[in-house]
């Protein structure tokens, strides 16, 4: 299953200047920046609700993402989707006779299964599905539970609070002398 889109990934020519529009222009701040050797780019990661823009920067010529920026230009690069099952998903779609460019998923330096879907399966976009670490997920379950908890003892006392505010109101308006 598909949980959320978790970037969508632009290729640029220079990073800086990317992001000094996204933080200028739209008033977005860059929460980190990665050096990737391995994959040839720079990345700058730009929150925008639960996801990210993800800047590239191409850095080694001979790279996918050097080739894609020297035939197309900066643009939109691929679309990244979380998934909960990266096996299930890459059954699904070779079911369905979408063409993969990964028919297995790679693991990434932080332990991510990442699998790549071809564009002409998708309407023209490259699409990253990416899977968490069990370990990864456990732990953002927990905090979502931890979250989720704190709202509902937030919501108790403060609805506790108005429930026992009133009362005490209503008793000091029984008391007054108008009333008896």
């Amino acid at each position: 299953m598909i949980k959320k889109i978790s970037h969508i990934a632009i290729v640029v020519p220079k990073l800086d200047q990317a992001t000094s529009f996204w933080a200028a222009a739209l008033g977005l701040d860059v929460s980190h920046q990665e050096h990737v050797p391995d994959q040839g780019v720079d990345v700058a990661f730009i929150p925008v609700g639960e996801s990210d823009i993800e800047l590239l920067e191409p850095i080694d010529p001979a790279s996918g993402v050097a080739r894609y920026l020297e035939k197309r230009g900066p643009g939109m690069h691929h679309i990244c989707l979380e998934v909960d099952d990266m096996a299930a998903t890459l059954a699904r779609l070779k079911a369905a006779n979408v063409p993969l460019i990964n028919e297995e998923p790679t693991i990434s330096a932080d332990g991510k299964k990442i699998a790549f879907v071809h564009p002409k399966g998708t309407n023209g976009v490259l699409v990253e599905l990416y899977e968490l670490p069990e370990a990864v997920q456990t732990r953002e379950h927990k905090e979502g539970v931890r979250q989720r908890l704190r709202d509902g003892r937030e919501l108790y006392t403060t609805g506790a609070k108005a429930f026992l505010s009133s009362i005490w109101h209503g008793r000091e308006a029984d008391a007054s002398p108008e009333n008896g």
